[in-house]
């Protein structure tokens, strides 16, 4: 899920953003997950493949829908980065970095409006610590981990003018936006727009408002 340049940020080796009110700090500046490419037929060859296997499983069906043939495909957990296209599609085990990017890869082949999301969410620190476990285990960063919270990646659809939808592609099913403060609850979430959408004052996601580009906090 992290980019070298996200280790920097959590060392403090890189210039940190003004401090917002979010479990850890390291968090406040992180990079979305992208999947590299050699510049070579071995990742135009693979994201080919994922295009059109996506294709096959839509099968007909709404172009919004989930892709959840990619949580089937994939299990979660620890993953190695950076990651490229080939070599993403041999694997069989991701972490949410390379979910999410694989389901913002696959929405915009289908000619819909995504953005590449940030959540933090909690749990337990018996949950976390259990992953933390897993991942040291594999020799992977463990930096998404903080108490009872996480760092997490996901995948926001635009649905209408200004209606987001928020695709958890490890869990492989969409985020509810009634949020409370319970177990895997969303405290926070930050997605990522580019210009003319950069300057939206805001989209819906349910009955919170979620401006682009900065941290939001859930109520």
């Amino acid at each position: 899920m992290y980019l070298v340049e996200a280790k920097a940020l959590a060392d403090g080796e890189l210039a940190q953003a003004p401090s917002t009110p979010l479990p850890s700090d390291r968090w406040e500046s992180f990079p979305f997950s992208r999947l590299s490419h050699h510049g070579s037929a071995c990742c135009d060859l693979a994201r080919e493949w994922v295009i059109a296997a996506d294709y096959a499983q839509l099968n007909g069906g709404g172009l919004a829908s989930g892709p959840r043939w990619l949580r089937q495909k994939y299990k979660w957990g620890p993953s190695a980065w950076p990651m490229h296209w080939c070599e993403v599609v041999r694997l069989d085990t991701i972490d949410c970095g390379a979910h999410s990017a694989l389901a913002h890869e696959v929405f915009a082949a289908r000619g819909l409006t995504c953005f590449p999301g940030q959540l933090v969410q909690r749990y337990s620190t018996d949950a976390t610590d259990q992953w933390r476990g897993s991942w040291e285990a594999a020799q992977s960063s463990c930096h998404w981990l903080d108490g009872e919270h996480i760092y997490h990646e996901a995948t926001a659809l635009l649905v209408g003018e200004d209606k987001l939808q928020i695709w958890d592609g490890s869990a492989g099913t969409w985020i509810n936006p009634r949020q409370g403060r319970g177990y895997g609850s969303v405290a926070a979430v930050r997605i990522f727009a580019d210009a003319p959408l950069a300057q939206h004052p805001g989209f819906h996601w349910g009955e919170q408002r979620i401006r682009p580009n900065v941290w939001n906090q859930i109520a």
